[in-house]
């Protein structure tokens, strides 16, 4: 179909538009409008539009459309808009520009895109970390599945568009992501059969390794047990020795470890020894000898027992090593030593102890000291006389501490009972070695048995001594035995006892004092005799208060003479307080509760009546002591009671002064 082009620069347009016009102008003067006159206050003169009245800016553009296509393809070609060059003339008019220029107006158009196309490998790579789920799209009369969203309106998309042959680019974009999820499942099959394969190859290199490793394992048995046929040939011939027999074990022992352990060869070589080690320690006398058969021993362990196990009497569970030590070392040792040794000589058994402590298990140790040690020890402190042995008990008891510890708690009460009897019919004056025999037991009797023990046999014979007449206080002659004798036991004797002891000494040494000041005494040899005797007594005697009340008490009554004052004696005072206690205390005592109609209740637990009665508190205060003894609480009254002495001391605020029940319950007031 040939279609008519308009020229815009045709002779026809010039006529076209002088003809236009002229219309125009003719239409205009029949009309009232004033369009034109408006135009003509823009500058419009007549003739063309623009500035140089060419008419319209461009011609009209023809759409060429294909060949063959109808009116309705809505895909046509447009025809490249005509360029033109303007190019002023000398009368100021523009002439269109023809030429090679415009005719190559054509190779100005915007060239086709090229297609690209995808292959399986670079899809792969795109969607190689993409997970894809199937999508089932239910809306039409055919269920229809989809891998990506993008497609869920590809249809109505190309109708929108209405592009040529919708149908069948609609069922190629379905047909693209099933082509696409094959790809993807055929990947990945292939990659589980390569895995697959991996696996094989893997599995393959595993076999062969083992099958190599058994083939060793087999060589290894093989020459193991042509040693082991060489020793029981070794063994029946007669010519079989424990340095033999070592030497083959541990040959296997550094060959084969693995097989050592894991087989327990070393029950092997335990039944092959045995023998060989009954003869060795035939005959052996470990008290005398400890040293024999040591390093052969030690040879063996290594071979019987690894380094690296543990002590298997602590779990319970044998071994080889444990077998022969109760077979072959523990009934050399235990019968000599029960028949020859004397638990007095402790030494014998200890060398051997000490020389075989890291060859014997502790549970063979154990069963020595338990069967052997303890038995011989308990017969000894039986038997033992104080008065009549030289050797001190303490001397063949005291090394077995740190083996047998609380085991020798019987034997300490045997010795406790044995030193009660002794001391009941000792005199300090007699017998100066008690001391020595006695005070090494300090630290190892506990507490309340000591304090029993220094309390019942020891203070009473100190106090003898001090109230005896022989002990004299004379500033003049003075004799110092029998205050030396009582201050031997001040490391001995519990504090509170010791200072309960001086109590009689400084009765005299103040009384001497006193009537030394009132007789006009020379006051350096005053000093000098206040400072030797202060030298004489121990310092943890001096860090007592009642010692330096005591002291304190003789310094203030010589600086009254030196002063000039009258010289009053502050023992006086103390007994007066002691007294009106006693005397507090008796009363007290009155309504007390009998036990049973014949016993009356202790100081302890009259004051623990009194303080329910009163609605307080009574209690224990777990490791406080004060001098010695327990610390209570009477409400929030700290108290100690002196149980012998019948006494209560209250502390306030940082003193302890003697009291009653009354002041006890007033104190308490107070706080």
């Amino acid at each position: 179909m040939s279609m008519y082009t308009f020229n815009a620069d045709s002779e026809d347009h010039h006529y076209f538009s002088s003809t236009k016009r002229r219309k125009l102008c003719d239409f205009e003067s029949h009309m009232t409008g004033n369009g034109l006159r408006l135009m003509e206050k823009m500058g419009y003169k007549g003739g063309g539009l623009g500035k140089n009245e060419q008419g319209i800016l461009n011609p009209i553009e023809v759409k060429l459309r294909p060949q063959f296509s109808g009116l309705g393809f809505n895909k046509s070609k447009e025809t490249p808009t005509l360029q033109t060059e303007k190019k002023s003339e000398p009368g100021g008019g523009v002439q269109p520009i023809v030429g090679r220029k415009r005719e190559r107006a054509w190779l100005n158009q915007k060239k086709k895109e090229e297609e690209v196309y995808v292959t399986a490998e670079d899809f792969l790579a795109s969607k190689q970390e993409q997970v894809f789920q199937k999508i089932y799209d239910m809306r039409g009369p055919q269920v229809r599945v989809y891998t990506n969203l993008c497609y869920l309106n590809a249809e109505e998309k190309a109708k929108e568009k209405d592009v040529p042959m919708a149908e069948l680019q609609y069922f190629v974009g379905l047909i693209v992501p099933l082509a696409e999820v094959d790809i993807q499942k055929i990947d990945r099959n292939l990659r589980n059969e390569k895995d697959i394969a991996f696996s094989l190859k893997n599995e393959k290199e595993k076999l062969e390794d083992e099958a190599a490793f058994q083939k060793k394992q087999l060589d290894n048995y093989e020459n193991i047990k042509s040693v082991l046929d060489r020793v029981e040939e070794e063994k029946t011939l007669g010519t079989l020795t424990l340095d033999s027999l070592a030497q083959c074990f541990r040959d296997i022992h550094k060959r084969y470890t693995e097989d050592y352990k894991l087989w327990n060869f070393s029950y092997i070589a335990c039944s092959y020894a045995l023998p060989l080690f009954i003869r060795v320690f035939k005959g052996w006398d470990p008290l005398q000898s400890p040293s024999h058969g040591l390093e052969l021993v030690s040879q063996w362990k290594t071979l019987l027992q690894e380094d690296d196990c543990f002590d298997i009497w602590d779990i319970n569970i044998s071994s080889p090593y444990a077998d022969f030590v109760f077979e072959v070392v523990l009934p050399a040792v235990r019968i000599p030593c029960i028949n020859t040794w004397d638990a007095r000589v402790p030494e014998l058994m200890l060398r051997f102890l000490e020389s075989w402590e890291k060859l014997l298990p502790s549970s063979v140790i154990a069963d020595i000291l338990d069967k052997i040690v303890l038995p011989k020890l308990s017969s000894a402190a039986d038997t033992w006389e104080p008065h009549r042995e030289t050797i001190p008990i303490h001397t063949w008891v005291h090394p077995w501490l740190p083996l047998l510890g609380n085991k020798l708690d019987g034997i300490h009460q045997t010795i406790h009972l044995k030193f009660s009897t002794f001391l009941s019919q000792w005199h300090p004056s007699n017998d100066g070695s008690v001391y020595a025999l006695l005070s090494p037991w300090k630290t190892v009797f506990d507490a309340d048995s000591w304090q029993q023990l220094m309390h019942r046999f020891i203070v009473p014979k100190l106090k003898a001594i001090l109230k005896d007449d022989k002990f004299q206080v004379n500033p003049a002659s003075q004799n110092l035995d029998q205050f030396y004798c009582v201050m031997n036991w001040a490391s001995a004797i519990p504090i509170h006892l010791m200072v309960d002891t001086l109590e009689i000494f400084f009765d005299k040494w103040l009384k001497v004092l006193y009537h030394w000041l009132c007789s006009n005494p020379n006051f350096n040899e005053v000093t000098k005799w206040y400072l030797g005797w202060k030298e004489l007594i121990p310092k943890e005697l001096l860090a007592n208060k009642s010692i330096q009340y005591k002291l304190k008490c003789g310094l203030d009554m010589m600086n009254q003479a030196v002063e000039g004052m009258e010289v009053v004696q502050p023992v006086l005072k103390e007994k007066i307080a002691a007294a009106s206690f006693q005397q507090q205390a008796a009363a007290s005592l009155v309504d007390a509760i009998k036990v049973d109609g014949a016993n009356e209740m202790s100081m302890k637990e009259l004051i623990e009546a009194y303080a329910q009665d009163n609605g307080l508190l009574f209690k224990l205060k777990p490791g406080r002591k004060h001098n010695g003894h327990q610390i209570y609480g009477f409400g929030n009254v700290s108290i100690v009671i002196d149980s012998w002495n019948q006494k209560v001391y209250a502390q306030n605020d940082e003193t302890w002064s003697l009291g009653t029940l009354e002041r006890l319950l007033e104190l308490q007031k107070r706080r």
